[in-house]
């Protein structure tokens, strides 16, 4: 195995000196770069792409979920370790979801953080010591009855899994932020947990919960095509798209599990937790090239029935996804419920 090469994010030199310090004292771990704000930070990875970013999310000029997604998308082979002050469960529970691959608190020895970055750069995950023990002795009691949420609560559920703060949940769902407050109340009374990051942790257990039916989604009563449910996930960065896209799928098959995704780094997340039958994917993603995304798919859920759409019918655009291992490559204008209808069809009888 080679030289691991590390970049250092931290607005205080004395903590970026003391976190080198830390990794002279393991071999082949070499630091690159180093960075004190948001921007420097951009310029640092560009330049080195390294292996492995040792953070500080607290910087000037630097938005923690959104660039750790856009870090996380641009650099996906890249290990991030998230070193803070806070504890804050907001702040785990979104960098979490956004993809870092641990979260060491500063407070904590030095031999600690050695060994975070080892296990990180091992395959595995690092939560410091008093953090885990906080989340497993806040993980909620099994209960035996079953849990049946509206759909405003699996729409909350969602939102937090992907790390939305309330007053992002409250632009996403046009409320207040006191009435998204008292949403979530009624949610974790659901859900038996008392805070966001157990509703987060509830999240990831229970992904059936964050799907919407069919039928919910189709506003309909049109009986469904049969009593084999369908697992469709549907990835695509524009809203109103997918809420279209979801009601067409939802009218031909009402008994269907709907899943969305508005980027790679969450479908992903998803595909490790279920098994599509059925995944519509655009071209174009915000956080990058769809038709790399269904190949992560194929590699994933290598046995679903993938549709690449696009508002762009290019023809370089169809043989790349065919090759990837698309189905059929459909223009987003010529979509419309017939077409939606046989693909779900389809998909069931190939299930049946």
């Amino acid at each position: 195995m080679g030289t691991t090469r590390v970049v250092l994010a931290d607005d205080h030199a004395v903590v970026r000196a003391g976190l080198r310090t830390a990794l002279a004292g393991l071999p082949d771990f070499e630091v690159v770069g180093e960075a004190a704000t948001g921007p420097q930070l951009l310029a640092a990875l560009a330049q080195h792409r390294p292996d492995l970013l040792v953070v500080d999310v607290a910087m000037p000029e630097f938005d923690p979920i959104t660039t750790i997604r856009q870090i996380h998308a641009n650099y996906p082979a890249m290990k991030i370790l998230v070193v803070s002050a806070y504890d804050d469960q907001s702040y785990v529970v979104g960098l979490l979801a956004a993809g870092v691959n641990g979260y060491h608190l500063k407070d904590q020895p030095l031999s600690d953080l050695q060994l975070a970055v080892q296990r990180i750069m091992a395959g595995g995950n690092w939560i410091s010591s008093p953090l885990l023990s906080r989340l497993i002795q806040a993980a909620p009691q099994a209960h035996a009855a079953p849990i049946s949420l509206t759909k405003r609560q699996r729409d909350l559920l969602r939102l937090i899994a992907q790390g939305y703060d309330n007053r992002r949940m409250a632009q996403e769902m046009d409320l207040s932020v006191k009435t998204i407050e008292n949403h979530l109340t009624a949610l974790y009374r659901a859900i038996h947990v008392s805070s966001r990051l157990e509703a987060y942790q509830f999240a990831l257990r229970h992904p059936e919960l964050l799907a919407e039916s069919g039928q919910e989604a189709a506003q309909s009563r049109e009986p469904a095509l049969g009593p084999a449910p369908l697992t469709v996930l549907i990835i695509d960065d524009n809203e109103r798209y997918r809420a279209q896209l979801k009601r067409m799928v939802g009218k031909a098959c009402a008994e269907a599990q709907l899943f969305e995704a508005e980027d790679c780094h969450e479908a992903t997340r998803l595909l490790r937790q279920i098994m599509p039958d059925l995944v519509f994917v655009d071209v174009i993603l915000n956080d990058g090239d769809g038709i790399q995304c269904l190949r992560q798919i194929k590699s994933l859920a290598p046995a679903a029935r993938a549709i690449l759409i696009s508002a762009y019918p290019d023809r370089e655009f169809r043989r790349l996804g065919l090759d990837a291992g698309a189905l059929a490559f459909l223009d987003k204008k010529d979509l419309d419920a017939a077409t939606v209808r046989q693909v779900v069809e389809d998909a069931l009888r190939r299930k049946r």
